[in-house]
């Protein structure tokens, strides 16, 4: 004897749902005349855990370009290092700002 399911004479319709991945954010950061150098590198260090020579380079381009791109991230990460880093720069007495722009 087969068992009810409750289905009998409905038709099962398969929904294919697209998974989008999530945007990328670029972030970066934006010289300033009061920021050291030695800072900036600190930063870029500890909150976007680059090495020694990567942070570096990153931190010329900062003073040389204007700004510097340390990473590209999901929009609620990248506003997570965003604030990590306006909260360090804060503690330090540091203006040194920080924004995000999409990839």
């Amino acid at each position: 004897m087969p068992i009810d399911s409750g289905l009998e004479g409905e038709v099962l319709t398969r929904i294919d749902e697209e998974i989008k991945t999530p945007e990328e954010y670029r972030v970066l950061l934006i010289n300033d005349d009061f920021t050291t150098m030695e800072f900036v590198v600190s930063v870029i260090m500890t909150v976007f855990h680059k090495s020694l020579p990567e942070s570096t380079r990153i931190m010329l381009d900062v003073h040389r370009k204007g700004k510097g791109t340390v990473g590209i991230y999901s929009y609620d990460i990248a506003v997570t290092k965003i604030n990590q880093v306006h909260q360090l720069a804060r503690q330090n007495g540091f203006p040194l700002k920080c924004t995000l722009e999409k990839s």
